[in-house]
């Protein structure tokens, strides 16, 4: 009896062994598929830290954005004093002259009033939208999270830059209407119905705070994530045609975003009935 127990325990261990064994192979293959697919996050990765400040991929690219903008305005306002001029001035000028124009039509006379803020709301956001298909964003890794991330993905961005837009909205309407009648506008108590209106109007203007933020991150976001699927799925040249497709959409949003400002500007400054 003792034999043949001893006989048959072999025979009880292994399927225990390739049980376990199959065990630790798929878990190995689940870890694996989870790191080989594209990396996608709605919320931008921390790359450093200076003391308990988080630099984030977004703000690092920013900060190379921000370089280059200040670098093309120096070398404006430098060619602008010298009497001959190069090509890269009269490009930068003929761009800047034809943004000017576009605003007219919305800023009417008050276009060099605002165009100050409203041109660097354009520029701003089209070289951060364009910065994120630069080769090497979001394919540089560093400990496993790209190192760098367009700034206009990044939902902290578009609502700091929708938070300025509106905040200068009252500030205009304040400065240039007076307060009685920009006030006049959210607090009116001639009639219930005036009342009523008054606080949708209040509603509105937290409304577009939240509009003009997720419209420019959800079109980055959305364009970022469409190329790093397509790149993965297919690595070598598939993605053009959509880099192309983001680089359009790209100048689109930050025409929107920068005309949408100028009309609030301008209804701001605007008598109210």
């Amino acid at each position: 009896m003792t034999t043949q127990t001893d006989q048959h325990m072999p025979e009880q261990e292994l399927p225990q062994t390739s049980a376990t064994e199959m065990t630790t192979q798929q878990a190995g293959e689940t870890h694996a598929q989870t790191h080989t697919g594209p990396h996608i996050s709605i919320k931008p990765d921390i790359v450093a830290r200076i003391g308990t400040f988080p630099i984030t991929n977004s703000l690092l690219l920013s900060v190379f954005v921000f370089a280059v903008f200040a670098a093309l305005v120096a070398g404006y306002n430098s060619e602008l004093k010298k009497k001959k001029k190069s090509s890269f001035f009269y490009t930068i000028h003929g761009f800047v002259r034809g943004i000017h124009s576009f605003f007219e039509s919305a800023l009417g006379d008050r276009t060099d009033y605002f165009f100050p803020l409203v041109g660097a709301f354009f520029f701003y956001i089209l070289l951060n939208n364009w910065s994120g298909l630069l080769p090497g964003v979001g394919s540089i890794l560093y400990h496993e999270a790209p190192l760098f991330r367009a700034n206009t993905a990044d939902l902290n961005t578009t609502v700091a830059l929708a938070i300025i837009t509106m905040v200068y909205v009252q500030y205009v309407g304040i400065k240039i209407v007076g307060a009685k009648s920009h006030v006049g506008k959210f607090v009116n108590f001639a009639s219930p119905i005036a009342f009523f209106v008054g606080i949708l109007e209040i509603i509105s203007e937290f409304s577009r705070i939240l509009s003009f933020a997720f419209r420019l991150f959800g079109n980055i976001f959305a364009g970022e994530v469409l190329l790093a699927v397509v790149a993965f799925l297919i690595p070598y040249g598939a993605s053009f045609p959509f880099l192309l497709l983001e680089t359009f959409v790209g100048l689109i949003q930050a025409l929107v975003f920068a005309m949408l400002s100028a009309v609030l500007f301008r209804l701001a400054v605007s008598e109210h009935h």
